[in-house]
C-alpha cells in the first residue's frame, strides 16, 4: 500500500472484506509485519474453556484482534496516529471517512433498491424506470462499489447476448464518466461494443448527443440499428419495432435490408422475422421475410 489518499478508501473496503472472510473461514488474523494472531480455535484452547462456552469469548477475541489489525493498517498508510489507548485521525483519515460517508449517502438514495443486485439484475430493474430515476439508481449502485470493479462488471454484461442490457450498461457508464474512459476506449476493437463505445466517447468529449451519431460509419450505424431492434423485439412492443424503421440511416426499406444482410449481426434473422410479423403492410412484410430467409440460407 502507498500513502497516497486514493488508497485509503480502498483500504477501508479491504478491511470490510477481510472481516467477512475471517468470520467465514476462521483463519489466522495478521496483525502486522511478522505478527500473527492465533486462530479462534487455538485461542479457545489456550483459555481452557469448553467448546460450548467458548463462542462469546472467541468472538470477542477475534473482534479485538481485527480492530488491532485494522488500526495498524490505517496507521501504516497515514490515515491515523496511534497513541496509548487511543487513535487520532489525520487529515488524510478525515478525508477518507468523508468519502465513505458520501458513498453511503449516495447509495442510500436507491429508490428501487437495486444496489445489492448484480449489474445485469440492476440494469433490468432500471429498464422500467424513466431516465432520471434510472440515473439515480446507477449512481447509487456505483457508489456501493469500487469504480474498477463496477466498470468491469458493466462491460461484462454489455458483452452478453441481451441487446437491451448492452445499451443500458453504456448508459450506466455515462454516469461513471471520466474514470471509465480507458476501459471504454479499450473495447473499440470489439465489433459488438464499438458503436456504443464511439457514441459514449463522442458525448464524453463534448459532442451533442443528437450529433454523436455522426461518428459512426454506415456499417456501424446499421449494426447499432439491428442491435437496438433486437432489444425492442425481446423487451418492447411490436408497434415500437415498426416505428424503429424510421430511425435507420438508409432512405428506403430495400436499401436498409441490403445493408442489414451485409452487416453480419448475429440477431439479423430474428429481428427481420419479428419485424415482418409486426409490420401492417403485407408487401413490405413479405420483402422482410424474404430478406430473413436469404440471411438464414446464406443466399444473395
Amino acid at each position: 500500500l502507498s500513502a497516497g489518499p486514493v488508497t485509503v478508501p480502498a483500504l477501508l473496503d479491504l478491511l470490510g472484506q477481510r472481516v467477512a472472510e475471517l468470520q467465514e473461514e476462521r483463519c489466522e488474523v495478521p496483525l502486522g509485519p511478522g505478527r500473527t494472531a492465533p486462530a479462534p480455535a487455538e485461542t479457545a484452547a489456550r483459555a481452557g474453556t469448553a467448546e460450548s462456552a467458548a463462542g462469546p469469548a472467541r468472538s470477542a477475541d477475534l473482534n479485538a484482534l481485527l480492530l488491532d489489525w485494522a488500526l495498524e493498517g490505517l496507521a501504516a498508510v497515514g490515515a491515523l496516529t496511534l497513541g496509548k489507548g487511543h487513535a487520532t485521525l489525520t487529515p488524510l483519515g478525515n478525508w477518507a471517512v468523508w468519502v465513505k460517508l458520501e458513498q453511503i449517502c449516495v447509495a442510500a438514495q436507491s429508490p428501487a433498491g437495486n444496489i445489492e443486485q448484480s449489474a445485469a439484475d440492476m440494469l433490468l430493474g432500471c429498464a422500467r424506470l424513466t431516465p432520471g430515476p434510472a440515473r439515480a439508481e446507477y449512481r447509487a449502485w456505483l457508489a456501493a462499489r469500487t469504480v474498477g470493479s463496477a466498470v468491469a462488471e458493466l462491460l461484462t454484461v454489455a458483452r452478453g447476448e441481451d441487446a437491451l442490457l448492452r445499451g443500458l450498461a453504456f448508459e450506466a457508464l455515462r454516469v461513471v464518466g471520466a474514470p471509465a474512459e480507458p476501459e471504454v476506449r479499450a473495447v473499440l476493437a470489439e465489433p459488438s461494443l464499438r458503436p456504443y463505445a464511439l457514441l459514449w466517447l463522442a458525448e464524453y468529449e463534448g459532442n451533442d448527443p443528437d450529433d454523436a451519431q455522426d461518428v459512426l460509419s454506415r456499417e456501424e450505424a446499421t449494426w447499432l440499428w439491428v442491435d437496438t431492434a433486437a432489444a425492442v423485439a425481446d423487451h418492447g412492443e411490436t408497434g415500437l419495432l415498426v416505428r424503429h424503421l424510421d430511425s435507420a440511416v438508409q432512405g428506403t426499406v430495400p436499401a436498409l435490408l441490403d445493408e442489414v444482410r451485409a452487416v453480419g449481426h448475429p440477431r439479423t434473422v430474428q429481428v427481420l422475422v419479428a419485424l415482418a410479423a409486426a409490420h401492417p403492410d403485407p408487401a413490405l412484410a413479405k420483402a422482410v421475410r424474404r430478406a430473413a430467409f436469404q440471411v438464414h440460407t446464406g443466399g444473395a
